[in-house]
């Protein structure tokens, strides 16, 4: 188990330098900060001490390695545009971030695994064809244009929920459900394949035969044993959650960390948009160890050695 977790551990600080390292060349081909930080007026002279004072006169890679070796002290830097601390500026937007996932997620699991097991277990029924068009309606409407139909209907057309912003529990609504259709889809097909394939098992037709109701061969057996490959999805889906956030933020104009890299994207604020991408990168990667964690938790018989 420690032999994995350094080389989890290794594999882990390799991605996020690698990370950080492409965002942070790619950002300085999108043109000169100093240009937008300047007034209209400003003289050579005012932008070339701008360009000093912000470090951009020193070459490149001494930027660079100064980046990464602030990274080490957990130093982001600071704000070009606001020049406050990024991590000033991160935890005041983290807090609206992780409501909106939470909200997501609970649309995704709540709805998305229910669905998926009821599909699979009622397969070829009426409502189980019913359930799968809602499904594929959920992955085909991409989550900006769901964004804006939600906007229209409950917003705009019946007046129950606030179009945008934060301003209450209501506003929370509208941005998770759009934000966690897609991966309500995706639970739902993939725990839906998964109870298909356990269902097939030799252990479900002993309890048949046993006359145990399908009910409880579902709740006390199958959904554990078909629980793997949903929690390989879930990692991969929670930080597909993080990504789509910058989307629905910017549509609701919701106060989160999507919102923040938008804006700092658009005033080429590289300090901001480095530290939100690093945060990000970090999050992907631990939840991916999580899940690797879990596999075992939830199926004894798979253990973690040093070489796995």
């Amino acid at each position: 188990m420690s032999a994995f977790f350094l080389k989890r551990t290794v594999q882990a600080l390799i991605a996020v330098i690698g990370v950080m390292t492409l965002i942070f060349f790619l950002q300085r081909l999108a043109g000169d900060p100093v240009l937008l930080l300047v007034p209209q007026n400003a003289t050579r002279a005012d932008i070339e001490a701008m360009r000093v004072s912000l470090g951009f006169d020193r070459p490149l890679i001494v930027q660079y390695l100064d980046y990464m070796g602030g990274l080490l002290s957990f130093d982001l830097g600071r704000s070009y545009v606001q020049n406050v601390s990024v991590w000033t500026l991160i935890w005041s937007r983290l807090p609206y971030t992780l409501w909106l996932a939470g909200g997501a997620l609970l649309v995704a699991f709540g709805i998305g695994i229910p669905l998926g097991v009821l599909m699979a277990v009622r397969r070829g029924r009426p409502e189980a064809k019913a359930m799968m068009g809602f499904v594929l309606a959920g992955q085909s409407l991409p989550t900006f244009w769901s964004a804006i139909l939600m906007i229209m209907v409950f917003a705009v057309w019946l007046g129950w929920l606030p179009p945008s912003g934060a301003r209450d529990g209501w506003s929370l609504v509208m941005p998770s459900i759009a934000l966690g259709l897609l991966s309500m889809a995706t639970f739902a097909r993939v725990a839906r394949t998964a109870v298909l394939d356990e269902l097939e098992k030799d252990y479900v037709r002993t309890g048949h035969a046993k006359g145990l109701p399908m009910r409880r061969i579902v709740m006390r057996h199958l959904l554990r044993n078909a629980a793997i490959p949903v929690t390989t999805v879930a990692a991969l889906e929670i930080a597909n959650l993080l990504a789509g956030a910058v989307i629905v933020e910017t549509v609701f104009a919701w106060p989160g960390l999507g919102q923040l890299t938008v804006q700092a994207i658009n005033a080429r604020d590289f300090m901001v948009v480095q530290g939100v991408v690093m945060l990000g990168a970090v999050t992907a990667i631990a939840l991916n160890l999580v899940a690797d964690l879990l596999y075992s938790v939830i199926d004894p018989r798979i253990r973690i050695e040093g070489g796995a």
